[in-house]
């Protein structure tokens, strides 16, 4: 199996760093080839130019990066995403992954009969989103609305045509203890060495 993970996170140290470690160390004893799309270290340009979105009309991307990020997609049976919530919502790298790499003619195509989309990356099993937050899980589920479930999940990948969509979600990290955070990423080791 190959996974794909798109990361983003530009503090080494941070706990979402722990999280790619632990998830990495799972799937490698699951004997899995893992392709790590590092956001931040590969300075990935969020940003969508007019020459970008004329291409992305045409369904040719012109950005090196953004085609060869594509060709990685279509050969991945899994795809990972690790980030943190900032401000309710996803920071600018992994928006930007979104809005310029998970184009049409690659990612999903217009339906033949003219309404909704289909997906296009055919080995593609699954799709995980796992986030970090420092607000507790009541208040992002009740007052927030849960937007990364309804961004991500729902309106990109299920309009799409995807299935099999998980939401991992870690919720006041930074008041939690050590040890809840450890087991948590036990946890992610343990179930990421079953992935299959």
């Amino acid at each position: 199996m190959r996974t794909a993970i798109v990361f983003n996170h530009p503090n080494e140290g941070s706990y979402c760093n722990a999280i790619l470690n632990a998830v990495t160390t799972g799937l490698q004893k699951a004997n899995h080839e893992i392709d790590l799309m590092h956001l931040d270290n590969d300075g990935f340009n969020p940003v969508m130019s007019k020459a970008d979105l004329k291409a992305f009309v045409n369904h040719k991307p012109i950005d090196p990066q953004v085609t060869d990020y594509n060709n990685r997609l279509e050969k991945a049976d899994h795809l990972i995403f690790i980030f943190p919530i900032w401000w309710d919502l996803m920071p600018a790298m992994t928006k930007g992954f979104i809005d310029r790499v998970l184009s049409p003619g690659v990612v999903y195509d217009h339906h033949p009969r003219g309404f909704g989309l289909v997906p296009l990356l055919k080995k593609l099993k699954s799709i995980t989103i796992i986030t970090t937050m420092n607000k507790p899980k009541i208040m992002y589920s009740l007052l927030i609305g849960n937007l990364i479930r309804k961004a991500m999940l729902r309106s990109v990948f299920k309009t799409m045509g995807y299935k099999n969509l998980n939401w991992i979600s870690f919720t006041s990290v930074k008041s939690v203890s050590q040890e809840k955070r450890a087991e948590w990423l036990s946890n992610l080791e343990n179930r990421f060495s079953k992935f299959n």
